[in-house]
């Protein structure tokens, strides 16, 4: 009778207790540890944000994606392969994240048709083979332009004090005159004393 009820008080426990229930992403199918969300125009703003812990293999080959966002698969620790072909890669900056996966993952073979899109001068070049150098290479024109407009800044604020300093110093110059006429005994009055 004790056995019972002890068994009673657990699954009492048990649905009391939230669980947490994977749903499949609306553009996607699932089966057990199966995901496909093959050819559904997604891009990077619209995959889904993160998959089942379990899933084993992820189909994401013929959508639109440029990138992979950072750390999407890193939590997927049962995952065996992820379909991937297919897509506009843009190998650029926002690539690093895909190529370090791809770079860890065991079965290589099944990732050699991933390859750039774009710029042209990385088109259809092997994203996993690409050196950190060379993508890197495509994002200076975003860094000079970054760096351009700090100096610009930089200069119009050194301009910006040049111009308070000569203000500062032509106030100085006005006051010290004026702090020595101050001084200085009214030219009529050591006139008369004199007399």
């Amino acid at each position: 009778m004790t056995m019972v009820s002890q068994q009673e008080v657990f699954l009492v426990f048990l649905s009391l207790v939230p669980v947490a229930v994977f749903q499949c992403p609306v553009l996607c199918r699932c089966s057990g540890n199966f995901m496909d969300c093959s050819g559904q125009e997604l891009n990077v703003s619209t995959i889904p944000k993160r998959f089942a812990a379990t899933v084993t293999e992820i189909k994401l080959n013929n959508n639109k994606l440029s990138a992979i966002p950072n750390g999407l698969f890193d939590p997927l620790q049962y995952l065996r392969s992820v379909s991937l072909d297919n897509n506009p890669w843009t190998c650029d900056c926002n690539i690093l994240y895909l190529r370090s996966w791809l770079l860890k993952q065991e079965a290589r073979p099944q990732y050699k048709n991933i390859k750039c899109s774009s710029p042209a001068e990385l088109q259809d070049r092997r994203i996993m083979y690409l050196t950190e150098d060379e993508i890197v290479a495509t994002c200076q024109d975003w860094y000079c332009n970054i760096a351009l407009m700090c100096q610009i800044g930089l200069f119009a604020f050194v301009v910006i004090q040049a111009i308070l300093l000569i203000f500062v110093i032509i106030f100085l110059r006005r006051f010290e005159a004026l702090s020595k006429e101050a001084i200085r005994p009214p030219k009529e009055d050591h006139f008369r004393n004199a007399m």
